[in-house]
């Protein structure tokens, strides 16, 4: 491919990792507000974990029929389903069609996000594809910096319903570049073997783990019943994935300990990236009254220090090993993490800024080389499907825990409020809410014991990363 070409593709990429990338940001910083005004506390999670949970089903179906059918036409079929679900977002009346437009977006992004790093792995080697995803993350850190100051703007300002409008444009721009200069060649193969099963399964698993989640906060048995049923049916699509002659994801990838230590390293966090990104600002806007603009700062500051140490990964790769980067990375986060569990109301709000920041900067070190080492780990006619499971990973983790974290804070909520209403914690949740609330310092210790539960969860799987990657054999650099 010409090099112009590939410039041409390269900037498509990094305006589309900029579209999803100010998705999250956004969203996470209009989050309290859209809670507030739809009176959406005991669906909160759903905001989130729909859109992560229908990425998450549809990524690895379009990473294999991307091997099928090419790039090009899967990535604009997700850009058009992204830019639908945007729009019918930034028009929701009400809660629950919030939640179905949020599944839309869910099913576009499930194309978008996976497809441009499959798109960097065909056009650039292993070494220069260090310096490609620093420069992606360039966008990813662009739009940390505009998309919570946007965000908060348009909530003081305007609207929540505007932070999900501002996607639309960028959609169209995305698809007018990619049609006009991704001229892909591949030989268009005839899909014989479609895995119905494994497709079937996999989402029935994904769906009931989610609804389960969901339901512990209201129905504890139903929930632990549906995911028990849950687990079934992962044991079933693992026996299907066996013996299917064409796997949706190759179970024999996994054979390698490294390979499936940077898948579940991704996924956990991931898991613990939606937490600080969803529960930094509610904090910020619950307890201490902070502006939405000024809230979402939070965000910015984790994506800064993300981008700059992006391009740390390929030099440290080649000096240490996976499992030690990880080891030391994960330490440091944790640590930080640990005030949270048991932070005061005169905690200073300077330290969520600081907080954020090294986590941050360790997940812009420890997930950007899990991606690059599940492609490099595979052969090349796996590194599509090997791009699928880590995306699916990262789609996977916080679409689980947003679930998690909002079951928890939900049910410690509901286990304090000692005669005051949930409609009233609701209305404490967003800073921009200008009534003095009955109680207001009692529903502010709610909140915090609640707060509390999340981040000591965020502890919980850190420790998992640790020993999940002690237990690592590999200790050798990878070249």
């Amino acid at each position: 491919m010409k090099k112009n070409n590939r410039i041409l593709i390269l900037c498509a990429i990094f305006v589309a990792t900029f579209m999803t990338s100010v998705e999250v940001t956004i969203v996470t910083t209009a989050l309290p507000s859209i809670i507030s005004q739809l009176h959406g506390l005991s669906f909160q999670s759903w905001i989130m974990s729909s859109y992560l949970l229908m990425t998450a089903i549809a990524t690895p179906i379009y990473g294999k029929l991307a091997d099928v059918w090419g790039r090009k036409s899967l990535f604009q079929l997700g850009l058009v389903l992204f830019t639908i679900g945007s729009l019918l977002s930034g028009l929701a009346p009400n809660i629950f069609f919030l939640i179905i437009a949020r599944c839309i977006q869910g099913i576009g992004a499930g194309s978008v996000i996976p497809l441009t790093f499959t798109i960097i792995a065909d056009l650039y080697s292993f070494k220069e594809r260090a310096k490609i995803m620093a420069f992606t993350n360039t966008a990813w850190g662009l739009s940390a910096l505009i998309g919570p100051l946007l965000g908060g703007f348009l909530v003081d300002q305007l609207s929540w319903h505007w932070v999900f409008f501002v996607n639309v444009p960028l959609g169209i721009l995305v698809f007018v570049i990619i049609a006009a200069g991704y001229h892909e060649t591949y030989t268009k193969q005839q899909l014989t073997n479609i895995d119905k099963a494994g497709i079937t399964f996999l989402s029935l698993t994904l769906l009931l783990l989610l609804i389960g989640i969901q339901l512990l906060n209201t129905h504890v048995i139903l929930g632990i019943l549906i995911l028990v049923i849950s687990g079934i049916c992962l044991l079933l699509f693992s026996s299907a994935e066996i013996k299917a002659k064409d796997p949706i994801i190759p179970i024999s990838m996994f054979v390698n300990r490294t390979f499936s230590n940077q898948v579940i390293t991704a996924t956990l966090l991931s898991g613990i990236l939606i937490c600080y990104e969803i529960y930094f600002p509610i904090w910020l806007q619950s307890l201490y009254h902070v502006p939405a603009t000024i809230s979402g700062l939070v965000v910015t500051s984790s994506s800064v220090m993300w981008l700059l140490s992006s391009f740390f990964v390929g030099p440290l790769l080649q000096r240490f090993s996976p499992k030690k980067i990880i080891l030391v990375v994960v330490i440091i986060q944790c640590i930080s993490y640990l005030p949270l569990i048991g932070a005061g109301r005169n905690f200073p709000d300077w330290s969520f800024y600081i907080i954020a920041a090294i986590s941050g900067a360790g997940m812009g070190v420890v997930i950007s080389m899990n991606i690059m080492l599940c492609q490099h780990l595979v052969g090349p006619e796996q590194v599509g499907s090997a791009t699928a499971i880590i995306t699916l990973g990262r789609s996977l983790g916080p679409t689980v825990m947003a679930g998690v974290y909002g079951a928890t804070l939900n049910i410690i909520i509901k286990n304090n409020l000692n005669g005051v209403s949930l409609a009233q914690v609701n209305d404490t949740i967003s800073s921009a809410s200008k009534t003095v609330i009955a109680h207001q310092l009692n529903i502010e210790n709610i909140i915090l014991q609640a707060l509390h539960g999340v981040f000591g969860i965020t502890i919980l799987l850190f420790l998992v990363i640790l020993i999940t990657n002690l237990l690592d054999p590999n200790k050798k650099i990878i070249d």
